[in-house]
């Protein structure tokens, strides 16, 4: 791997734009301005990966429908119906993503970790951090793979459009409103959702922002301080929701039905989501180039992961290498359903280990790295690249 030093963002600018978490407990840097050198060759094969796999995942999610495989998903059961639905009708659009990658780098073959296809962050580091030190440095900002800002926008115009096309957007909106939210006392989750709410606006839609506990929910719809919105925005796991808030998933599920509100991400996102589709997707696609083989039971002669079907921040992940567990993380997940991927390292230079996080849009759109152990936890630190 080559890398690029870089001038530093200064810690003051960040914090008049919101980003306070710069700086992680130990005092060192959450930026890391040691940018990736990534050849035009390469970012163009993670733009390729991340637009094969989304078609692959779409007949994957199709696969588990038609055949009701939600258990074997860890799909909480409260909703499989607010799943089909939003599956049914292309007006529940599928805002964004992030695919993880190891590989990629140095001749490496890509293979797919997982898809964020539901709640996933790292956006504000990866759109406008890594693009504003490009910027800082005098270099050239477009010598990037990161359209994320543009996707973004393009596809908040497709919840109208319903079509690769956006011209029309402004001919057939009509006022409809976009709520965002997030749960009050997490700061990344906050910005995330304003910056979404940002693009949002600009790309035509009347937002507003506010918490979820500020937000009241009822069979006629989604509402903050009495007006009525046709959109709601939610940076909230929905398997969160299901698991720890039953009744308003089931008012989700009704408003849904009733047509009073579309929720994004939409529902089936949670089937992208669950790491459970790996193994599907290893049986419609065996020994697939972008594929690691993915089995709910642990993998015979071969070094494997064991990871919950729903985790976050590398929590109760852990590593087995002929046999014995060479690293593990705790966490919270330990009783969830368990998927075992076949064991890929990571890029990696001088003992630290990236792992590529492709934003998806409509289509591939952005590439940035995390950067940390062998298992990418939240002590990892975010790097960005240049195509050289």
């Amino acid at each position: 791997m080559q890398f690029l030093t870089l001038e530093k963002l200064e810690k003051n600018y960040l914090e008049s734009i919101g980003f306070s978490w710069h700086t992680d407990e130990d005092g060192s840097d959450y930026l890391d301005n040691r940018f990736i050198c990534v050849s035009k060759n390469e970012a163009n094969a993670y733009y390729e990966a991340a637009n094969e796999l989304y078609d692959m995942f779409i007949a994957a999610a199709q696969n588990v429908i038609d055949n009701d495989r939600f258990d074997e998903l860890g799909i909480p059961f409260n909703l499989i119906d607010a799943i089909k639905m939003s599956w049914e009708n292309e007006v529940h659009w599928h805002l964004y993503g992030r695919f993880d990658f190891a590989g990629g780098l140095d001749g490496k073959p890509i293979k797919l970790i997982e898809f964020n296809a539901d709640t996933p962050t790292s956006l504000f580091e990866s759109a406008i951090l890594q693009w504003a030190i490009l910027k800082q440095n005098g270099l050239d900002e477009h010598s990037q793979f990161n359209s994320i800002y543009e996707s973004l926008m393009d596809n908040f115009k497709r919840l109208i459009t319903l079509d690769e096309s956006v011209e029309n957007f402004e001919e057939h909106y009509r006022g409809w409103k976009i709520l965002f939210s997030s749960v009050a006392g997490s700061k990344e989750e906050e910005l995330t959702t304003k910056l979404l709410a940002h693009i949002a606006k600009d790309a035509g839609f009347e937002c507003d922002f506010a918490y979820v506990d500020e937000v009241e929910f009822g069979e006629e719809g989604i509402f903050k301080d009495g007006v009525n919105y046709e959109y709601w925005f939610k940076l909230i796991p929905w398997e969160e929701i299901a698991i720890e808030e039953g009744e308003l998933a089931m008012l989700l599920t009704q408003i849904m039905r009733n047509q009073k509100a579309i929720i994004l991400n939409p529902a089936y996102t949670l089937l992208f989501q669950s790491k459970g589709i790996l193994k599907i997707l290893w049986e419609l696609y065996p020994n697939h180039p972008l594929l690691l083989e993915s089995s709910y039971e642990p993998l015979q002669g071969k070094d494997y992961v064991k990871k919950p079907v729903f985790g976050r921040e590398g929590a109760n992940i852990s590593i087995v290498k002929n046999g014995e567990n060479i690293k593990e993380n705790v966490g919270p997940y330990g009783n969830n359903k368990m998927i075992y991927q076949e064991y890929y390292e990571l890029n990696s230079s001088e003992n630290e280990y990236y792992q590529a996080g492709v934003f998806f849009a409509y289509e591939g759109c952005g590439l940035g790295f995390r950067k940390g152990e062998m298992i990418i936890d939240n002590a990892s630190k975010f790097a960005g690249h240049i195509i050289k």
